[in-house]
């Protein structure tokens, strides 16, 4: 049988709903695909980025039980760009009521990016309720990741960091993450929008390896800008791991799992480093580094793995 090439053709979900996780936040959920089918949950990236219809597609709707969800404070979820109770401790617990509130033993895990951490992050904490990893463009919220993103991005994108950093007046064009934070969370509605679009466009625009104005386009939609923006900022700011090496030096505990990793040779918002490193330390997981792609999950060499390991799979029923 030939290897499939590209995305599932759209569906829909069979079930949605809301779960109130603490008394600030509530998750917004849906389940698409094979009610009776094998448990996977996608994790989308940002971390506040949300999920969208597309991310359905990465699965076989026969085979799968497609759990999506966004997480605190992204997409649908409530407070839009809430950053108190926001860590990834906390999401990390997030998971675990989902997978308890659907009667779910073990499920594979899907993310990339931000969502390529938080799946790190919690299959080292809970390894005995994972069938398997699918990670993408690898993300380790590393101080040197951070300080790239926020500068080394711009040495391959130089007018894509010119418009990020000339948002703010010159006298804090030092600090960027902390110029960037006083107006993200300004109690002035039209000052958080328009940080939060300047954020996710220089983020955007410096995603895939060719133009791509859909991608843009995506980016300055509002609710998507400020969810990922802020979340992003505050998660820079607030969240490194302690130590900050804390995935590469418990990666033993997964070792034992199947999994695949994604990485766009030139992505320049994850840079291949990363993916390098956590190989390193995991030479077990099957590592596939595509030759003409950058960042985005939607770049065609990168959607045509992911489907491959996804089709990989479905041999592990759980």
């Amino acid at each position: 049988m030939m290897a499939r090439a590209d995305l599932f053709p759209p569906i829909d979900p069979y079930q949605s709903g809301m779960l109130r996780v603490d008394e600030l936040h509530t998750l917004y959920w849906e389940q698409c695909g094979n009610p009776a089918g094998v448990p996977v949950v996608f994790l989308h990236g940002g971390p506040g980025a949300g999920a969208s219809p597309t991310h359905r597609r990465f699965f076989d709707p026969a085979h799968y039980r497609i759990l999506i969800f966004d997480q605190r404070g992204a997409g649908r979820s409530r407070p839009l760009g809430e950053v108190r109770n926001n860590t990834t401790d906390l999401l990390i617990a997030d998971l675990e009521r989902l997978r308890e509130a659907f009667g779910i033993s073990r499920w594979h895990l899907f993310g990339g990016s931000w969502g390529s951490t938080l799946a790190l992050a919690y299959a080292e904490s809970h390894p005995e309720r994972c069938l398997s990893l699918t990670l993408r463009g690898i993300f380790l919220m590393q101080r040197l990741e951070i300080d790239w993103f926020l500068n080394g991005m711009g040495t391959i994108y130089p007018e894509a960091w010119a418009d990020f950093v000339n948002f703010l007046p010159e006298s804090e064009r030092d600090t960027l993450l902390e110029g960037y934070w006083r107006r993200l969370d300004s109690p002035i509605a039209g000052i958080r929008i328009a940080a939060a679009r300047a954020w996710s466009l220089y983020e955007g625009a410096c995603s895939s390896l060719q133009p791509n104005p859909d991608l843009i386009s995506a980016a300055s939609e509002d609710t998507h800008a400020l969810g990922l923006a802020r979340i992003e900022a505050h998660y820079f700011r607030n969240n490194l791991f302690r130590p900050e090496t804390r995935l590469l030096d418990q990666v033993g505990r997964v070792r034992h799992l199947p999994a695949v990793i994604v990485q766009g040779r030139y992505d320049i918002v994850c840079p291949i480093m990363t993916a390098d490193r956590l190989h390193r330390a995991w030479p077990e997981a099957e590592y596939r580094i595509v030759a003409d792609a950058g960042h985005s999950a939607m770049e065609p060499g990168i959607r045509t793995a992911l489907v491959r390991a996804t089709e990989q799979f479905k041999s592990i029923r759980g």
